[in-house]
């Protein structure tokens, strides 16, 4: 789930995997069951596959949270 402070940006079941930036210069990959992570995030392309194909979406640098409901990223608009 991607949100911002005025809306929701995205919000995707079934999700494979998630790749994003973080602010550290470093890219993690998000797979099911991934151990719980807080993190900051860069401006950059958020990927993400689910079972219609491999997608990506623009986002300004925010904050990642995993747990065991999922991918939480919180971000302002894009620009």
């Amino acid at each position: 789930m991607v949100l911002t402070p005025a809306k929701t940006l995205l919000d995707v079941e079934g999700v494979a995997w998630v790749q994003v930036r973080l602010a550290d210069g470093g890219g993690i990959g998000i797979y099911p069951g991934h151990a719980p992570l807080l993190a900051e995030t860069v401006t950059a392309p958020l990927r993400y596959a689910d079972g219609s194909g491999e997608h990506a979406l623009d986002l300004e640098a925010g904050i990642l949270q995993v747990d065991g409901d999922g991918v939480t990223i919180f971000t302002s608009e894009p620009s």
